[in-house]
């Protein structure tokens, strides 16, 4: 018969150093910190990427809508070839992002006497002009009676590149009015 006591005792003593030695080594503490810790630090380093990428795409949404409208309003009148170079001037300042993401619209707007704003003209660059005469709704600080505006309308579909933190497409958009510089009203010139 075997003593239970003794085949315990002499268990325990076999198995003890082993796993108090193992209980012991530290060697690995810091590989399996690092496997704990890397999908937080990559979330983290994405998402950075992907914010700073959004943030530089608006703010040249911002910088093409105030280029646009300062070309145009800083001329008496301007013709179909100062229009399509004006617009393409978008192209220039919205890179590196692709032009083909973005929908530039400027328009002339008339305040009649009354203060109603209408379209006087309107030109698109990749979206849809605003019909000619159409009223619009101005900021009540601009309605000024006879007078005239420059409106520029931009947006942009951004996409983020990595699309791990922020997915989908983003719609950024800016707009901004200038009065026309050089005279009362800026004309549209068909030549």
């Amino acid at each position: 018969m075997i003593n239970l006591s003794v085949f315990f005792s002499a268990l325990r003593e076999l198995l003890g150093r082993p796993i108090g030695r193992l209980a012991g080594d530290e060697r690995g503490v810091s590989a399996v910190e690092f496997a704990l810790l890397l999908p937080l630090m990559m979330t983290l380093y994405l998402g950075a990427v992907e914010l700073s990428q959004g943030i530089g795409a608006d703010r040249k949404v911002t910088l093409t809508s105030r280029t646009i409208c300062d070309l145009v309003s800083q001329v008496a009148s301007i013709n179909n070839a100062d229009m399509t170079n004006s617009l393409n001037a978008a192209s220039s300042v919205i890179a590196p992002y692709p032009v083909s993401n973005l929908k530039v619209t400027v328009s002339s707007i008339k305040i009649d006497a009354t203060g109603k704003a209408t379209i006087a003209w309107s030109d698109t660059l990749n979206g849809t002009a605003r019909a000619v005469n159409s009223t619009v709704t101005l900021p009540a600080a601009l309605v000024v009676a006879n007078s005239y505006l420059i409106w520029s309308e931009v947006q942009y579909t951004y996409k983020p590149v990595v699309g791990y933190v922020v997915s989908g497409t983003l719609t950024l958009k800016d707009q901004i009015y200038m009065r026309p510089r050089l005279s009362d009203s800026v004309a549209r010139v068909n030549s």
